[in-house]
């Protein structure tokens, strides 16, 4: 019997056509046994090894892969850790700045003229002069520095040369 076409063929490779018959098995050929020689055993072993050999590369990638991930998320944790370290030290270096700048300015405050004569007055009793506690000295315009009763002479030390070219000039 021929294959028949039905519809149009969308692929480039042509049909496969079916044989017109079938071939039948023969029902009354034995199977083989399931017992396998021992060559066949040590095959089998092979090939389970063989099988067994892919799955083991699969869990080494796998663990390959979770492994560089937990790197990446540790990194990234590591990097969080000290951006918020870094944000509170800042925190930290704006309060102490504004603290700084509200104690100059008590400083500045307290250092005012007013201030301290007040401070003066109530703390240690002071108050401001009066006509009556100035003295005025009268001072002669006699110069009171004597001059000096014993001549300094300096001397440099010479070199060897001006001291030769001295004692050539003092013999002639």
């Amino acid at each position: 019997m021929a294959y028949k076409q039905t519809g149009y063929q969308y692929e480039t490779s042509p049909r496969k056509l079916k044989p017109e018959y079938e071939t039948k098995k023969n029902p009354y050929v034995k199977k083989k046994s399931t017992a396998l020689k021992p060559k066949e055993k040590q095959k089998q072993v092979k090939k389970e090894k063989k099988n067994i050999k892919p799955h083991v590369k699969t869990v080494i990638y796998i663990l390959a892969g979770f492994s560089i991930l937990f790197a990446i998320s540790y990194r990234n944790s590591m990097i969080t850790e000290s951006f918020n370290r870094n944000e509170s030290l800042k925190k930290q270096l704006s309060s102490l700045q504004k603290e700084n700048e509200q104690i100059q300015i008590n400083i500045q405050s307290s250092l005012n003229l007013a201030n301290i004569e007040k401070s003066a007055s109530s703390m240690l009793g002071m108050k401001k002069i009066d006509e009556t506690q100035k003295v005025y000295v009268n001072l002669p315009k006699k110069d009171y520095v004597e001059p000096a009763s014993e001549q300094v002479i300096v001397t440099q030390e010479k070199s060897w040369l001006e001291n030769l070219i001295n004692k050539l000039l003092e013999n002639f």
